[in-house]
């Protein structure tokens, strides 16, 4: 891969994982709303590749574990009913 689109990847990948962490500090997301968890799993994806394409294993294992967490917790939330969601926030 050119080394330039994987620096793209990774600062993609940065930008996704720290728009998500603003905008959970803001109060505009929650941690538990598809749109985090996708920006999330997106930006650890992202840096996972490039840290796989540079050889960097622990920055790899990091990002695997942080993309599997957030792909899990989508996963979940496909899972959950409208109304299992009404019962929880009453």
């Amino acid at each position: 891969m050119d080394e330039t689109l994987s620096e793209a990847m990774a600062y993609l990948g940065m930008l996704s994982i720290l728009l998500a962490f603003l905008l959970e500090t803001r109060n505009v997301l929650h941690s538990k709303q598809p749109l985090y968890l996708f920006l999330m799993a997106f930006g650890s994806g992202l840096l996972g590749i490039r840290a796989y394409l540079i050889s960097e294993w622990a920055f790899l294992v990091l990002e695997v574990v942080w993309c599997g967490a957030a792909l899990a917790a989508l996963m979940a939330l496909r899972k959950t009913s409208p109304t299992d969601d009404v019962q929880a926030s009453s």
